[in-house]
């Protein structure tokens, strides 16, 4: 999934601080309890997963939580091949997504082709329908979702976020959508996962490793993936503006006023040996600020790398190279 801030590139050097910082401390992974309160795609949380005792993970935005439900909180097998033959071969549409969403239907919106927006309409309705009748579990539900996000943000005409749609429809979002079953992981231990403001649920849960990958500047998730969040619901409302943004909850992470307070809050009230923070060198607080914040709670230690970022090109379908980012993955060993 296109997803800014995405960690996938960045995941082996994140576990391998992890991993490193544990060990020392004489833990093992498997007696550990792994939380994410920003899980996003949940990619991290997916790493850990079949190796620790228990993840909790968590995100405020429904998609997110959809994906990491599925992902993380579905960890027993399920036969899905013939929901995702059904769902593959129903009629297109005319639903919310087409209405909206789509230019044939007069919106004057060019996220989907006409065809895929009356598919993610059928797909997502049946879904719906399923699940009200009874003829889905919960865990089946969620798998169904997410393997619909999914389909969905590959033939979205997009440069990457939600934001704004394209002007013309870029080759990728001229496909067909084709739904993919989203497939997870399976192990014995269960999961949990929460759709909760990260500051109010640190005072409900404990562990023993807590990975923070907050938003590090002013772009609000709940915007720039709105689109996402309405497949997600899939309620009605009336989409505001050009790009036909739905309401939103805002966060103090993106917030230069009220980020260090709130991210102090965060670290005083988690109920964890080892915190790790990804935060890079473009974020609203500095690296000596999350040092001074961290380091009154314990251990503090500081792990670099470089990496290259691109950068979305709207007007031209494509993407360029930015320039090198630093990643600052900081590390807290809490007093006991």
């Amino acid at each position: 999934m296109n997803y800014i801030g995405s960690k996938r590139r960045l995941s082996a050097f994140i576990r391998s601080v992890i991993l490193r910082t544990v060990a020392a401390d004489g833990k093992s992974l498997r007696d550990c309890v792994f939380a994410e309160l920003f899980g996003g795609t949940g990619i991290i949380s997916r790493g850990f997963k079949p190796e620790v005792k228990q993840v909790i993970i968590n995100d405020l935005e429904p998609y997110s939580y959809v994906l990491c439900r599925n992902y993380i909180g579905n960890h027993r097998p399920f036969d899905f091949r013939e929901m995702i033959r059904e769902l593959g071969s129903l009629r297109p549409q005319e639903g919310f997504i087409y209405q909206h969403y789509c230019a044939g239907s007069g919106s004057g919106r060019l996220y989907f082709t006409d065809a895929n927006g009356k598919r993610i309409d059928a797909i997502r309705s049946r879904i719906e329908a399923w699940k009200v009748g009874g003829a889905v579990t919960d865990d089946q539900y969620y798998f169904l979702l997410a393997s619909l996000i999914e389909a969905a943000d590959k033939v979205a005409n997009t440069a990457s976020v939600y934001g704004a749609f394209l002007k013309r429809v870029k080759p990728s979002a001229q496909k067909s959508l084709a739904l993919e079953p989203a497939l997870f992981s399976v192990n014995d231990n269960g999961h949990l996962v929460f759709n909760q403001d990260a500051n109010q649920l640190i005072h409900q849960i404990k562990g023993d490793i807590l990975y923070l990958d907050p938003p590090y500047n002013g772009r609000q998730y709940g915007a720039n993936y709105h689109l996402l969040n309405t497949i997600a619901l899939y309620d009605d409302f009336e989409p505001r503006g050009k790009t036909g943004l739905r309401d939103y909850r805002r966060s103090r992470y993106c917030r230069g006023g009220q980020v260090a307070e709130a991210f102090e809050e965060l670290i005083r009230h988690a109920d964890f040996r080892y915190v790790f923070v990804s935060y890079n060198n473009e974020g609203l607080m500095d690296a000596p600020t999350v040092a001074s914040i961290m380091s009154r709670y314990g251990r503090y230690e500081l792990a670099t790398t470089h990496y290259q970022r691109f950068k979305a090109d709207t007007d031209q379908n494509r993407t360029h190279q930015a320039t090198a980012t630093t990643e600052h993955l900081h590390i807290l060993v809490k007093d006991e």
